[in-house]
């Protein structure tokens, strides 16, 4: 009886984490592994070819237009990320320090996230209107006398596609860096401003050491759901930019799976580095 009792304590972990294991096996493992070997496939205009072939990922190294549109990529990547911080962080610190009472951090953070309760495309499709060549801030710098001409810039532009990730994804940012700051114990602030700290150094030496998990989770959410976007490039940018995602967009278009499928694999190892060195820099496992 001790045996058994034994054995199934042993196994009793392992049964906990298999409902879990299962989803995660079918719905993210097999998917992956699936592009994986569709990735390996050749290809026709008309038809797929099941063989093991290297082609897509020799197309894939060889092309300038590649390494070109990573870059861009990664660009949109790095300027979205570093605006969503610098916006997440002043919002979330605003909310955790200088909102005093709980109901009204609550509502001022529930309306945060009122832009969220509409569609990404309607939400993007509302700037157009706004950043136009016409549109309502060009007609009002001209009414102002600060422009003469109306600014090209605004709209279908690398800026009008930063602009609007950002919107997009501010929020991903707040939420876990608000979550950080929420944890630091309000001693440790009072102590230091008893030390003669400003209240910049404040910020820089202990709400920002303090709030790294939270803004390595946030810097997970962005990079890796701008890496992956090709909507906002497609709509924003009018033609003028490109991604990795809308390259895989127009290969799928052409029925060109085994390509997009290796397109997905690269890509996925790219995110999968940068979010590894991001774990590497900052230990989120204290935030979880």
């Amino acid at each position: 009886m001790r045996v058994g009792r034994s054995r199934v304590a042993a196994a009793a972990p392992y049964l906990q984490v298999a409902p879990l294991a299962a989803v995660l096996g079918v719905f993210l493992v097999f998917p992956i592994a699936l592009i994986a070997v569709v990735s390996f496939w050749d290809y026709t205009e008309y038809a797929l070819i099941p063989d093991f072939t290297f082609r897509n990922y020799w197309e894939l190294f060889s092309s300038v237009v590649t390494y070109k549109t990573y870059l861009s990529t990664l660009r949109f990547a790095a300027i979205t990320w570093a605006v969503t911080l610098v916006v997440g962080f002043t919002v979330a610190y605003f909310l955790a320090f200088h909102v005093r009472t709980l109901k009204w951090q609550m509502t001022l953070f529930l309306v945060c996230t009122i832009p969220f309760w509409t569609s990404n495309i309607i939400r993007m499709i509302s700037w157009i209107p706004f950043l136009g060549r016409n549109g309502i801030l060009n007609s009002t710098l001209i009414a102002m006398g600060v422009i003469r001409e109306p600014l090209e810039f605004l709209l279908f532009s690398e800026f009008s596609t930063v602009l609007a990730y950002v919107h997009l994804y501010a929020l991903f940012m707040v939420v876990p860096i608000f979550n950080s700051m929420m944890r630091i114990d309000r001693s440790l602030i009072e102590a230091a401003v008893d030390c003669g700290a400003s209240g910049w150094r404040v910020v820089r030496e202990v709400v920002l050491p303090l709030s790294k998990p939270g803004i390595a989770i946030g810097s997970i959410f962005v990079v890796t759901l701008v890496m992956g976007d090709f909507v906002t490039v497609r709509l924003m940018s009018g033609g003028q930019s490109t991604s990795v995602g809308l390259m895989m967009a127009n290969q799928l278009a052409y029925l060109q799976y085994p390509a997009a499928a290796a397109n997905a694999i690269v890509l996925l190892a790219v995110v999968l580095l940068i979010v590894a060195a991001m774990m590497r820099i900052v230990d989120i496992r204290k935030e979880l």
